[in-house]
């Protein structure tokens, strides 16, 4: 288990790093920063694109409205929210939830996520939104990609919904449900793939 722990340490030296950050104009708005949380265990990584108002009051990714639905969206899908790790783009609230600017994008990105995910390696990354999927992969529109798999070696993507997006539309809520299932059939497939080089003795 070292390298999990290793793993540990270097993801609470970026959340101390987050939570101390002035390096944009959002340190002076925001009233926490909200660095990622989770486990490193079951390697999946879901990245969003800012904290939001409830995020910002409490100092967590996503425990507001849209982390109700994701929450719920797991649960049904068989995922248990404390093995995985869950992030965003950006790590402060923009003012009024306007969208980050490519400034605000880009030094989070450089600074803190990229770093997120050489730590984590992750079997697959899960792209929540049109922000983390123009910032993670430089595209612009999510219906082409939405519910699919993007290779970008040596890392793969799975593209869906914003849960934020799912709110007020019923629809697309049973389609993010149906997408994060999807997730979860992946990440036991790779898993059961990967068991294949580690038979007991």
């Amino acid at each position: 288990m070292p390298k999990l722990n290793s793993q540990t340490e270097s993801l609470e030296s970026i959340k101390n790093k987050v939570i101390h950050c002035v390096l944009c104009g959002l340190s002076a708005t925001r009233k926490n920063a909200v660095p990622g949380s989770g486990s490193v265990t079951k390697k999946i990584m879901l990245v969003g694109e800012a904290p939001g108002k409830n995020e910002d009051e409490r100092g967590n990714p996503f425990v507001g409205s849209a982390g109700k639905v994701l929450d719920q969206a797991l649960i049904d899908a068989g995922i248990e929210r404390k093995e995985i790790y869950i992030t965003n783009v950006v790590k402060c609230r923009p003012p009024n939830n306007r969208v980050p600017t490519e400034e605000e994008i880009k030094i989070c990105t450089n600074q803190y996520l990229k770093k997120e995910i050489d730590i984590i390696s992750p079997i697959v990354i899960c792209i929540l939104g049109a922000t983390a999927l123009k910032s993670l992969l430089g595209l612009e529109y999510m219906t082409p990609y939405r519910g699919k798999i993007v290779n970008r070696p040596p890392l793969r993507y799975f593209i869906t919904y914003h849960p934020a997006a799912t709110i007020y539309n019923n629809k697309l809520k049973q389609v993010f449900f149906k997408d994060i299932e999807m997730l979860a059939k992946i990440v036991n497939a790779e898993e059961q793939r990967l068991d294949r080089f580690f038979l007991p003795s």
